[in-house]
């Protein structure tokens, strides 16, 4: 099969499309046929070396794809040979095959394309595991998202918004912010002209942002702190801004808040399928009823790789990228 390998770190002409096994499956595991996989920062970050696979996964990158299964390990129970499926990685998703935990396969939910359900497993389970299973984010309460156009940022909004709660969003133009208030986001900041504590604490009569959803890291760790509300969750899981800040305590304490820091891809199978069967159980109907929709951005063959990740770092795009195989 193709797949698209890093043979050495690098920018993005450090991937290169080559000829490489069809993965075996293992026990407990299904082989997809790959339509699409989606092209996340975290792919761009392993790119350059700073973000290996896990023990024992592939080194090609990508950490969601949608496809066909293919072949069915020992003890796979509840799929077929030819089930339109996407699925949640550890990575191998830049490829024409890749194996699955049979716990991380989500049917390709009705009214969305093969090809878009790619843009949706990374997301909807990252959002979903820390700003409801994490943060225990509830209706009525606001909801800041830094970087909002993102893939990321996009399906925030929308699960926010369709359980009730108020959401605000940095990102850096007006047609992101445009992007943002479309899928519902209320409280708009552009992040190059405005102060987001300023204008989340002017539009919650002082008392501030309930959950705080961001990809910064370092660089805002300060400012999170800042804008929580009372009993207010900061829940980073990017560090985009750098990986080492200054946290004031004495603020958290007076604020009785929490600061919360999780990642997805190193977590445990058994948790990741744990993870799947909420989003499952929560999400797929509210995108099989069109209240909650993937946002692609572009598509790319898989062999323009380098292109999409030249896309992703110029950060000019609203929702996803996507590789297509077809």
């Amino acid at each position: 099969m193709q797949a698209v390998t890093i043979p050495e770190s690098g920018g993005p002409e450090a991937l290169v499309l080559s000829d490489v096994a069809v993965p075996e499956v293992r026990a407990g595991e299904v082989l997809v046929r790959v339509a699409a996989a989606g092209v996340n920062r975290a792919d761009s970050m392993q790119r350059q070396g700073f973000y290996p696979p896990p023990p024992g996964e592939s080194e090609v990158p990508g950490l969601e794809v949608s496809g066909v299964v293919e072949a069915l390990g020992d003890g796979v129970d509840g799929w077929a040979v030819g089930d339109e499926v996407c699925a949640l990685l550890a990575g191998g998703g830049y490829a024409e095959y890749v194996r699955v935990p049979a716990g991380q396969l989500l049917p390709v939910p009705r009214g969305v394309s093969l090809v878009d359900a790619a843009a949706l497993p990374e997301v909807v389970c990252t959002v979903w595991s820390n700003v409801f299973l994490t943060a225990n984010l509830q209706p009525g309460e606001l909801l800041l998202v830094h970087g909002g156009s993102s893939g990321i940022g996009t399906m925030a909004i929308q699960l926010a918004v369709a359980v009730g709660a108020r959401v605000a969003v940095t990102a850096g133009s007006a047609e992101k912010l445009e992007a943002c208030r479309a899928l519902g986001a209320e409280v708009l900041v552009n992040y190059r002209e405005e102060d987001f504590v300023e204008r989340v604490r002017a539009a919650t009569d002082g008392e501030g942002a309930n959950v705080v959803l961001d990809n910064m890291g370092a660089k805002y760790l300060g400012r999170n702190v800042e804008v929580l509300a009372v009993n207010g969750r900061l829940v980073v899981i990017g560090l985009q801004g750098g990986r080492t800040g200054e946290l004031d305590l004495g603020m958290l304490l007076a604020k009785r808040g929490a600061v919360i820091a999780t990642s997805l891809r190193a977590r445990p199978v058994a948790e990741k399928a744990t993870i799947v069967a909420a989003v499952r159980e929560h999400v797929w109907p509210l995108v099989e009823d069109g209240v909650v929709r993937p946002v692609v951005h572009s598509r790319h063959p898989l062999a323009d790789a380098a292109e999409a990740h030249r896309e992703l770092e110029a950060s000019g795009h609203i929702g996803k990228i996507l590789l297509t195989t077809g």
